[in-house]
């Protein structure tokens, strides 16, 4: 009996899609793990409602006691280090696709915060950051008055 195989069109547009981010990330993103190079770009993701901003990024297998954030006007710094705490397995096979050392991820914020204000949250391998806008930066309605 012949079996039938089906094309599928969103697969090879999946593993298309996943070769051309392996390929960004080895062209464009530095990887080396020694010197003051940097291991990998974390993800990030940015959003905004009245009051505030929240960004949040990407860091599994990071422990956050080790990480350096800071918040100035209009971006936000973070730093750390995935470590790689798997010992060597002497003879055997090892393949990652992990990337562990030093990173560090400048956000530029599109509008004033109040920087003595952030708070972090770091849960399940995702740090996210409250940031409030700065008065200035709000949408505040104000009533104008006509000059008589």
């Amino acid at each position: 009996m012949m079996s039938i195989i089906r094309y599928n069109p969103l697969r090879e547009i999946d593993t298309l899609q996943r070769q051309m981010n392996q390929l960004f990330d080895e062209v464009f993103l530095p990887t080396e793990r020694s010197g003051d190079r940097l291991a990998f770009n974390p993800m990030a993701e940015l959003s905004e409602n009245d009051e505030a901003y929240t960004l949040k990024v990407e860091l599994p297998g990071i422990n956050p006691e080790e990480l350096e954030i800071q918040a100035s006007k209009d971006s936000v710094s973070i730093m750390g280090e995935r470590q790689d705490t798997r010992e060597s397995e002497g003879d055997g096979f090892r393949r990652t696709e992990f990337r562990y050392g030093k990173f560090h991820r400048v956000v530029p914020i599109p509008g004033a915060i109040q920087n003595t204000e952030v708070k972090a949250e770091y849960e399940a391998g995702i740090l996210t950051l409250t940031l409030p806008k700065a008065e200035e930066s709000k949408n505040k309605v104000v009533k104008v008055q006509l000059a008589q």
